[in-house]
């Protein structure tokens, strides 16, 4: 892992070392296993966040059906798993044993071709990233090669997550239709309910996550990050210099697809279940509102973000059950008035400068100090 001050600098050092001894230490250490698998549950809107971070803080792409990628990977983790639920010896009171419950409720008697690749749990790993990749070019292809953009590809891309939900839940003999795909047992036979197995998925995820965070920041730092600012600020301009907008934008379109579809298979088996009440509108901007809240410029702002607006949902659920959503308006309203560049855009206006100038402050007198000394002077 290339951890240093060209991949890093200092501030995002502190905030990579300080996320990694938070999830990876205080937290496992201070939480129950109930608490821990909501953090866990929280952490997969992360992953999105990470995504929007590329796509819509440097590339100036906001989408607003990032709901779309993280129900396609959710449904690919889902349907192997209840294809190894949906066992004969599973499934023997079915009038068809050996397929998923809800298709023999709907009178299929055989499971649908587009299903038997999931059997393989290696062919499902490669469709969670394939899928969703596929899936994002050709809406970025047939979009952004017409110079579809700005608010028009947001709207589209929530006209495609309604689209999908629509698709999903009318479907229901192939889909699970509302109810989506449920009772998800088990993991090649490890059993992913018990609070050992959500204990270890914690720290998959975890794992899973630090890695997209390396992945992004090695994307930012490259010259194809430098570009997609570029083309942000002045697209015109990129296009004159020779370079395809269009390919550098279905990039970050595909790239965020992928960091989402990710995030939307460790929710499935965090929660083991999947609905397409996770794939439509409302769940699509709640994602983009995680990322605004820490900070659409910050893919530590971003893992942050998403932390602190789950965490400020269930705790105001808990004990405003009939106000918690007016509560939860408030402070969206409130941190986009008071802070429009989010948490990360509190640390660098407020805290970073105060840490700046308490390191600089020290380093001139110790100098001082030094050569005072060499040239026989008197410290002070």
């Amino acid at each position: 892992m290339i951890i240093n001050s060209r991949f890093f600098n200092r501030s995002e050092l502190i905030g990579f070392v300080s996320l990694a001894v938070l999830l990876f230490l205080i937290l496992p250490l201070s939480l129950d296993i109930f608490r821990l698998n909501l953090v866990a549950k929280y952490l997969t809107y992360a992953f999105v966040g990470i995504g929007l971070v590329l796509c819509w803080g440097y590339g100036g792409i906001l989408s607003l059906g990032q709901g779309v990628f993280f129900g396609l990977g959710g449904y690919c983790m889902a349907m192997f798993l209840k294809l190894e639920a949906s066992s004969v010896a599973n499934t023997k009171i079915q009038s068809t044993p050996g397929i998923p419950d809800f298709m023999d409720w709907n009178q299929l008697t055989a499971v649908p071709m587009f299903w038997k690749p999931f059997y393989s749990f290696p062919l499902t790993v490669l469709a969670i990233i394939i899928v969703p990749g596929i899936f994002a070019f050709i809406i970025g292809a047939a979009m952004f090669k017409r110079r579809v953009g700005g608010v028009y590809f947001a709207i589209i891309t929530q006209a495609i997550a309604a689209i999908l939900t629509i698709l999903i839940v009318g479907q229901q003999g192939y889909t699970g239709g509302i109810n989506g795909i449920t009772d998800l047992r088990t993991l090649y036979g490890w059993d992913i309910r018990t609070d050992h197995a959500k204990f270890i998925l914690y720290f998959v995820e975890v794992v899973l996550l630090f890695g997209c965070i390396i992945a992004a920041q090695f994307i930012r730092l490259t010259k194809l990050g430098r570009i997609l600012v570029a083309m942000r600020e002045q697209e015109d301009r990129v296009r004159f210099s020779g370079y395809s907008v269009a390919n550098f934008k279905i990039f970050a379109f595909c790239a965020a697809a992928i960091f989402a579809a990710v995030g939307g298979a460790m929710f499935t088996l965090e929660v083991g279940f999947m609905s397409p009440s996770f794939v439509g509108i409302v769940p699509s901007i709640e994602m983009v509102i995680y990322t605004a809240v820490g900070g659409r410029m910050s893919i530590f702002g971003a893992v942050y973000g998403s932390l602190l607006v789950n965490f400020a949902k269930t705790m105001l659920s808990e004990s405003f059950p009939q106000l918690w959503l007016f509560g939860l308006g408030g402070l969206f309203i409130a941190v986009v008035l008071a802070f429009p560049s989010g948490l990360s855009g509190i640390w660098a206006d407020y805290v970073q400068p105060r840490i700046d100038r308490l390191l600089s402050s020290r380093k001139p007198k110790a100098a001082w100090t030094e050569s005072s000394v060499a040239d026989g002077a008197p410290a002070e």
